[in-house]
């Protein structure tokens, strides 16, 4: 656990969409000790993953059969804000890049192949934002609690201020 609250120790939870069975197992086989990987093979598949499961940094392809990795990543934003998105894509495609930056909020756009490094920096670049935010988040409640509790003694205070003046 690091100083500002945040678990560096814990491992990245990351899920990986494609429609092409190989790089599902490609990126698994090369992160499996890294990273705590789910993989699916549609977007369907996915969101019925991401039921059960919570995950930090979201992987998907750009061109799949029933969907768009831009139109997946636009769907989910509302209701899985949280995890960070990635897109990947074999095709050099200005307006997919576009689109998936104005329309998905991705965090980065890598062209496939992918080079283990870059995606490894990627990855847990992508996961160091989510944690971030998380600690951001527990840190407002926390402030917004205090706040609360100060408002209570203040208003205690003020009362007995004005039965002091009073007596």
């Amino acid at each position: 656990m690091s100083e500002n609250g945040i678990d560096t120790n814990k491992k990245i939870k990351l899920l990986y969409i494609d429609d092409e069975e190989n790089n599902l197992t490609a990126l698994k086989a090369t992160f499996r000790r890294e990273f705590e990987i789910d993989t699916a093979i549609s977007a369907n598949e996915a969101r019925n993953l991401m039921i059960d499961n919570v995950y930090e940094v979201i992987i998907s392809d750009q061109r799949m059969p029933e969907t768009t990795g831009v139109e997946f990543f636009q769907e989910i934003k509302q209701t899985h804000p949280d995890p960070v998105r990635i897109l990947l894509t074999g095709y050099a495609d200005i307006n997919a890049v576009v689109a998936a930056i104005n329309q998905g909020e991705i965090y980065r756009y890598l062209q496939k192949p992918w080079k283990e490094f870059d995606l490894k920096i990627n990855i847990k670049g992508a996961s160091e934002i989510y944690r971030l935010r998380e600690a951001n988040r527990d840190l407002t409640e926390e402030l917004q609690e205090a706040n609360k509790k100060l408002k209570t003694v203040n208003k205690q205070m003020e009362f007995l201020v004005r039965q002091s003046m009073l007596s």
